[in-house]
């Protein structure tokens, strides 16, 4: 009887840990669309801005034991730098362990997703992103961070979401350099596709944010 009443609660954690994470897929691999949040509205025109150059400058580890280091599953040394570009997280069974991984679509890689963050950003300041390096007004961008993990938790997971750039940008004569941080993070019961968005989502908002205030400062 004793035997019996000590296995009910570590039986319970085990039921409630699966009802948790048990509805979210985590092996192979899970494709998420991370759409940029866009404003209802943009100022007159003021001129044009040449993306020179996005570089994706992430650190990728094989079986990092901190979760917000990027990995995958596999050998990391497997990939070339353009195939490392889609993947923007991983999956993690109820115990925290790495699983599968988490990519873009088809066709998108995290330099086409912080490509549309600075389009997004430079049009609420009212200018327009265009190609060429003699432009007068140019970016070059180098991405440190882009990934999502989460934490599980007694009966929650943590979702969390960091986009981290550095920007070195040229306005007539003028050059000058900053980093922008984008974070965000939400709680949910399974591993969905809506969770790991709202996380990311949050996560571009704050960037944004951030990164119109550099603007400011950069004369912009």
């Amino acid at each position: 009887m004793a035997a019996s009443s000590m296995k009910s609660p570590f039986i319970f954690c085990l039921a409630l840990a699966f009802s948790l994470f048990g509805s979210g897929c985590v092996v192979g691999r899970r494709t998420v669309d991370l759409p940029v949040p866009t404003a209802t509205s943009l100022p007159t025109s003021k001129g044009t801005v040449a993306i020179s150059s996005i570089v994706d400058a992430r650190h990728f580890e094989n079986e990092p034991s901190d979760p917000s280091t990027p990995s995958i599953d596999g050998d990391v040394n497997s990939l070339s730098v353009e195939q490392r570009g889609a993947f923007i997280g991983r999956q993690r069974n109820g115990f925290g362990h790495a699983m599968g991984d988490i990519a873009l679509p088809s066709g998108e890689t995290v330099q086409t997703r912080v490509t549309e963050l600075i389009k997004q950003g430079f049009s609420r300041r009212g200018y327009t992103i265009t190609t060429g390096v003699s432009a007068d007004n140019a970016v070059d961008v180098k991405i440190d961070e882009f990934w999502a993990w989460f934490t599980p938790g007694f009966t929650y997971i943590s979702f969390e979401a960091r986009v981290y750039c550095a920007f070195t940008v040229k306005r007539g004569g003028n050059t000058q350099t900053f980093t922008v941080q984008g974070y965000g993070s939400n709680h949910g019961q399974i591993a969905s596709d809506a969770n790991w968005q709202l996380a990311y989502n949050r996560a571009f908002e704050d960037f944004l944010a951030k990164f119109d205030q550099e603007l400011t400062k950069a004369g912009f």
